[in-house]
Protein backbone atom coordinates (compact mmCIF):
# COMPACT_ATOMS: atom_id res chain seq x y z
CA UNK A 1 0.00 0.00 0.00
CA UNK A 2 1.33 3.40 -0.96
CA UNK A 3 0.97 6.62 0.99
CA UNK A 4 -1.41 9.15 -0.58
CA UNK A 5 -3.54 12.23 0.03
CA UNK A 6 -5.96 9.84 1.76
CA UNK A 7 -3.49 8.88 4.47
CA UNK A 8 -1.62 12.19 4.62
CA UNK A 9 -4.53 14.64 4.85
CA UNK A 10 -7.99 13.07 4.83
CA UNK A 11 -7.28 10.38 7.44
CA UNK A 12 -6.05 12.74 10.23
CA UNK A 13 -8.92 15.12 9.45
CA UNK A 14 -11.46 12.28 9.58
CA UNK A 15 -10.03 11.02 12.87
CA UNK A 16 -10.27 14.55 14.31
CA UNK A 17 -13.96 14.71 13.37
CA UNK A 18 -14.61 11.21 14.77
CA UNK A 19 -13.00 12.06 18.11
CA UNK A 20 -14.87 15.39 18.20
CA UNK A 21 -18.09 13.43 17.86
CA UNK A 22 -17.08 11.21 20.76
CA UNK A 23 -16.32 14.26 22.90
CA UNK A 24 -19.74 15.74 22.20
CA UNK A 25 -21.30 12.85 24.11
CA UNK A 26 -18.87 12.87 27.03
CA UNK A 27 -19.16 14.42 30.48
CA UNK A 28 -16.54 14.83 33.19
CA UNK A 29 -18.39 12.19 35.22
CA UNK A 30 -17.56 9.62 32.54
CA UNK A 31 -13.93 9.87 33.65
CA UNK A 32 -14.94 9.61 37.31
CA UNK A 33 -16.70 6.29 36.75
CA UNK A 34 -13.51 4.45 37.78
CA UNK A 35 -14.17 5.69 41.33
CA UNK A 36 -17.92 5.07 41.18
CA UNK A 37 -17.81 1.64 39.52
CA UNK A 38 -14.19 0.52 40.01
CA UNK A 39 -14.76 -3.20 39.47
CA UNK A 40 -16.29 -2.94 36.00
CA UNK A 41 -13.99 -0.14 34.83
CA UNK A 42 -10.79 -1.82 36.07
CA UNK A 43 -11.89 -5.12 34.53
CA UNK A 44 -12.34 -3.42 31.17
CA UNK A 45 -9.06 -1.50 31.44
CA UNK A 46 -7.11 -4.64 32.38
CA UNK A 47 -8.62 -6.59 29.50
CA UNK A 48 -7.88 -3.88 26.96
CA UNK A 49 -4.50 -2.62 28.14
CA UNK A 50 -2.96 -5.97 29.13
CA UNK A 51 -4.85 -8.92 27.64
CA UNK A 52 -5.45 -7.36 24.21
CA UNK A 53 -1.77 -6.60 23.39
CA UNK A 54 -0.70 -10.01 24.72
CA UNK A 55 -3.25 -11.77 22.51
CA UNK A 56 -2.11 -9.71 19.51
CA UNK A 57 1.52 -10.60 20.23
CA UNK A 58 0.70 -14.31 20.54
CA UNK A 59 -1.35 -14.38 17.33
CA UNK A 60 1.39 -12.61 15.35
CA UNK A 61 3.96 -15.14 16.58
CA UNK A 62 1.79 -18.24 16.12
CA UNK A 63 0.73 -17.15 12.62
CA UNK A 64 4.38 -16.41 11.70
CA UNK A 65 3.31 -13.17 10.07
CA UNK A 66 5.69 -11.04 7.97
CA UNK A 67 7.33 -8.39 10.22
CA UNK A 68 5.42 -5.36 8.91
CA UNK A 69 2.07 -7.11 9.19
CA UNK A 70 2.93 -8.38 12.68
CA UNK A 71 3.62 -4.79 13.71
CA UNK A 72 0.30 -3.85 12.11
CA UNK A 73 -1.47 -6.33 14.38
CA UNK A 74 0.26 -4.75 17.38
CA UNK A 75 -0.70 -1.22 16.29
CA UNK A 76 -4.30 -2.40 16.18
CA UNK A 77 -4.01 -4.12 19.57
CA UNK A 78 -2.52 -0.97 21.10
CA UNK A 79 -5.44 1.24 20.08
CA UNK A 80 -8.45 1.98 22.30
CA UNK A 81 -12.05 1.31 21.43
CA UNK A 82 -13.84 3.94 19.42
CA UNK A 83 -17.30 5.27 18.61
CA UNK A 84 -18.11 2.00 16.84
CA UNK A 85 -17.72 0.06 20.08
CA UNK A 86 -20.16 2.44 21.77
CA UNK A 87 -22.68 1.95 18.96
CA UNK A 88 -22.40 -1.85 19.03
CA UNK A 89 -22.74 -1.84 22.83
CA UNK A 90 -25.97 0.11 22.43
CA UNK A 91 -27.28 -2.33 19.82
CA UNK A 92 -26.28 -5.26 22.06
CA UNK A 93 -28.22 -3.69 24.98
CA UNK A 94 -25.08 -3.31 27.04
CA UNK A 95 -24.04 -0.62 29.50
CA UNK A 96 -23.45 2.27 27.10
CA UNK A 97 -22.28 4.61 29.88
CA UNK A 98 -19.57 2.11 30.85
CA UNK A 99 -18.59 1.65 27.21
CA UNK A 100 -18.23 5.40 26.73
CA UNK A 101 -16.23 5.71 29.95
CA UNK A 102 -13.86 2.90 28.94
CA UNK A 103 -13.38 4.45 25.49
CA UNK A 104 -12.66 7.85 27.03
CA UNK A 105 -10.24 6.61 29.70
CA UNK A 106 -8.46 4.26 27.29
CA UNK A 107 -8.13 7.04 24.73
CA UNK A 108 -6.18 9.05 27.31
CA UNK A 109 -3.98 6.15 28.45
CA UNK A 110 -3.19 4.85 24.97
CA UNK A 111 -1.72 8.19 23.95
CA UNK A 112 1.21 7.00 26.09
CA UNK A 113 1.01 3.23 25.53
CA UNK A 114 0.69 3.21 21.72
CA UNK A 115 4.28 4.38 21.03
CA UNK A 116 5.60 2.04 23.74
CA UNK A 117 3.83 -1.05 22.37
CA UNK A 118 4.51 -0.21 18.73
CA UNK A 119 8.22 0.40 19.30
CA UNK A 120 8.65 -2.77 21.37
CA UNK A 121 6.88 -4.83 18.71
CA UNK A 122 8.93 -3.19 15.93
CA UNK A 123 12.15 -4.15 17.71
CA UNK A 124 10.90 -7.69 18.28
CA UNK A 125 9.47 -8.45 14.83
CA UNK A 126 11.69 -6.28 12.63
CA UNK A 127 14.82 -5.88 14.73
CA UNK A 128 16.63 -3.06 16.49
CA UNK A 129 17.08 0.04 14.40
CA UNK A 130 13.80 -0.60 12.59
CA UNK A 131 13.03 1.97 9.91
CA UNK A 132 9.51 2.33 11.23
CA UNK A 133 9.47 3.28 14.88
CA UNK A 134 7.71 6.08 16.72
CA UNK A 135 9.64 8.87 18.47
CA UNK A 136 7.97 8.82 21.88
CA UNK A 137 7.44 12.50 22.71
CA UNK A 138 6.58 13.51 19.15
CA UNK A 139 4.08 10.66 18.81
CA UNK A 140 2.42 11.41 22.15
CA UNK A 141 1.92 14.99 20.99
CA UNK A 142 0.62 13.95 17.55
CA UNK A 143 -1.83 11.39 18.89
CA UNK A 144 -2.90 13.86 21.54
CA UNK A 145 -3.63 16.50 18.90
CA UNK A 146 -5.84 14.18 16.84
CA UNK A 147 -7.55 12.52 19.80
CA UNK A 148 -7.47 14.44 23.09
CA UNK A 149 -7.82 17.92 21.56
CA UNK A 150 -11.02 17.17 19.59
CA UNK A 151 -12.46 15.14 22.50
CA UNK A 152 -11.79 18.06 24.85
CA UNK A 153 -13.32 20.48 22.36
CA UNK A 154 -16.41 18.30 22.11
CA UNK A 155 -16.69 18.04 25.91
CA UNK A 156 -16.38 21.82 26.25
CA UNK A 157 -19.15 22.33 23.69
CA UNK A 158 -21.29 19.72 25.48
CA UNK A 159 -20.90 21.61 28.77
CA UNK A 160 -21.31 25.11 27.32
CA UNK A 161 -24.03 24.44 24.72
CA UNK A 162 -25.68 21.10 25.58
CA UNK A 163 -28.62 21.50 23.19
CA UNK A 164 -26.33 22.39 20.27
CA UNK A 165 -23.91 19.59 21.17
CA UNK A 166 -26.72 17.02 21.27
CA UNK A 167 -27.93 18.16 17.85
CA UNK A 168 -24.45 18.09 16.31
CA UNK A 169 -23.53 14.78 17.97
CA UNK A 170 -26.19 12.81 16.10
CA UNK A 171 -24.96 14.12 12.77
CA UNK A 172 -21.28 13.70 13.60
CA UNK A 173 -21.76 10.09 14.73
CA UNK A 174 -23.16 9.09 11.36
CA UNK A 175 -20.55 11.24 9.67
CA UNK A 176 -17.91 9.29 11.62
CA UNK A 177 -19.24 5.99 10.26
CA UNK A 178 -19.28 7.50 6.77
CA UNK A 179 -15.67 8.72 7.17
CA UNK A 180 -14.50 5.27 8.27
CA UNK A 181 -16.34 3.69 5.34
CA UNK A 182 -14.78 6.18 2.91
CA UNK A 183 -11.29 5.56 4.31
CA UNK A 184 -11.67 1.79 3.97
CA UNK A 185 -13.21 2.04 0.49
CA UNK A 186 -10.53 4.49 -0.62
CA UNK A 187 -7.71 2.25 0.59
CA UNK A 188 -9.32 -0.83 -0.95
CA UNK A 189 -9.80 0.93 -4.31
CA UNK A 190 -6.25 2.22 -4.18
CA UNK A 191 -5.00 -1.33 -3.61
CA UNK A 192 -7.77 -3.23 -5.41
CA UNK A 193 -5.32 -5.53 -7.16
CA UNK A 194 -3.90 -6.61 -3.81
CA UNK A 195 -7.11 -6.91 -1.77
CA UNK A 196 -7.52 -10.71 -2.19
CA UNK A 197 -3.91 -11.13 -1.10
CA UNK A 198 -4.49 -8.91 1.94
CA UNK A 199 -7.38 -11.10 3.05
CA UNK A 200 -5.24 -14.20 2.60
CA UNK A 201 -2.37 -12.58 4.52
CA UNK A 202 -4.23 -11.13 7.49
CA UNK A 203 -7.91 -12.10 7.25
CA UNK A 204 -7.73 -15.03 9.66
CA UNK A 205 -5.30 -13.33 12.03
CA UNK A 206 -7.40 -10.16 12.36
CA UNK A 207 -10.54 -12.26 12.78
CA UNK A 208 -8.73 -14.29 15.45
CA UNK A 209 -7.67 -11.09 17.24
CA UNK A 210 -11.25 -9.85 17.18
CA UNK A 211 -12.88 -13.10 18.36
CA UNK A 212 -10.26 -14.15 20.92
CA UNK A 213 -10.22 -10.75 22.61
CA UNK A 214 -14.02 -10.60 22.70
CA UNK A 215 -14.06 -14.07 24.24
CA UNK A 216 -11.37 -13.07 26.75
CA UNK A 217 -13.22 -9.91 27.74
CA UNK A 218 -16.49 -11.81 28.06
CA UNK A 219 -14.91 -14.61 30.11
CA UNK A 220 -13.12 -12.21 32.47
CA UNK A 221 -16.25 -10.13 33.02
CA UNK A 222 -18.36 -13.23 33.72
CA UNK A 223 -15.68 -14.62 36.05
CA UNK A 224 -15.67 -11.38 38.05
CA UNK A 225 -19.49 -11.16 38.03
CA UNK A 226 -19.77 -7.55 36.88
CA UNK A 227 -23.32 -8.01 35.60
CA UNK A 228 -24.89 -8.75 32.24
CA UNK A 229 -24.97 -5.25 30.70
CA UNK A 230 -21.45 -4.48 31.89
CA UNK A 231 -20.21 -7.82 30.58
CA UNK A 232 -21.62 -6.88 27.18
CA UNK A 233 -19.92 -3.47 27.26
CA UNK A 234 -16.54 -4.91 28.29
CA UNK A 235 -16.74 -7.63 25.62
CA UNK A 236 -17.36 -5.11 22.86
CA UNK A 237 -14.86 -2.56 24.18
CA UNK A 238 -12.05 -5.13 24.26
CA UNK A 239 -12.93 -6.72 20.92
CA UNK A 240 -13.79 -3.68 18.77
CA UNK A 241 -10.84 -1.34 18.30
CA UNK A 242 -10.52 2.15 16.82
CA UNK A 243 -9.53 1.06 13.33
CA UNK A 244 -9.34 4.65 12.09
CA UNK A 245 -6.69 5.52 14.68
CA UNK A 246 -4.76 2.33 13.88
CA UNK A 247 -4.76 3.18 10.16
CA UNK A 248 -3.64 6.73 10.97
CA UNK A 249 -0.76 5.59 13.22
CA UNK A 250 0.38 3.09 10.59
CA UNK A 251 0.05 5.06 7.38
CA UNK A 252 0.24 8.75 8.22
CA UNK A 253 3.57 10.33 7.17
CA UNK A 254 3.55 12.10 10.54
CA UNK A 255 3.80 8.76 12.36
CA UNK A 256 4.96 5.38 11.00
CA UNK A 257 4.35 6.39 7.39
CA UNK A 258 4.23 2.72 6.34
CA UNK A 259 0.86 1.92 4.71
CA UNK A 260 1.68 -1.79 4.64
CA UNK A 261 1.46 -1.76 8.44
CA UNK A 262 -2.13 -0.46 8.05
CA UNK A 263 -3.31 -3.58 6.18
CA UNK A 264 -4.42 -5.48 9.32
CA UNK A 265 -6.41 -2.46 10.53
CA UNK A 266 -8.15 -2.08 7.14
CA UNK A 267 -9.21 -5.73 7.01
CA UNK A 268 -10.09 -5.72 10.71
CA UNK A 269 -12.31 -2.66 10.24
CA UNK A 270 -14.35 -4.61 7.70
CA UNK A 271 -14.64 -7.76 9.80
CA UNK A 272 -15.50 -6.04 13.11
CA UNK A 273 -18.85 -4.83 11.78
CA UNK A 274 -19.80 -8.42 10.94
CA UNK A 275 -18.68 -9.93 14.25
CA UNK A 276 -19.97 -6.97 16.24
CA UNK A 277 -23.34 -7.21 14.51
CA UNK A 278 -23.59 -10.94 15.21
CA UNK A 279 -22.67 -10.38 18.86
CA UNK A 280 -25.24 -7.58 19.20
CA UNK A 281 -27.93 -9.83 17.68
CA UNK A 282 -27.00 -12.71 20.01
CA UNK A 283 -27.07 -10.52 23.13
CA UNK A 284 -30.39 -9.12 22.03
CA UNK A 285 -31.78 -12.64 21.71
CA UNK A 286 -30.54 -13.60 25.19
CA UNK A 287 -31.80 -10.52 27.06
CA UNK A 288 -32.83 -11.46 30.59
CA UNK A 289 -30.13 -14.07 31.10
CA UNK A 290 -27.52 -13.62 33.83
CA UNK A 291 -24.38 -13.29 31.69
Amino acid sequence: MESSFLSAVFLPLALFVIMLGMGLGLKVKDFKRVAVEPKAVLTGLFAQLIILPLVGWAIAIIAKMPPELAVGIMVLAACPGGPTSNLITYLARGDVALSISLTAINSLITVITIPLIVNLSSEYFVGEGSAFSLPFVKTVIQIGVITIVPVSLGMWLHAAKPALAAKIEKQVKWLSVAFLALIIIGLLIQERANVPGFFVQVGWTTLALNLVTMAAGFGLAVLLSVGRERTTAITVEVGIQNGTLAIAVASSPLMLGNPTVAIPAVIYSLLMFLTGGIFAWWRGQTTGQIS
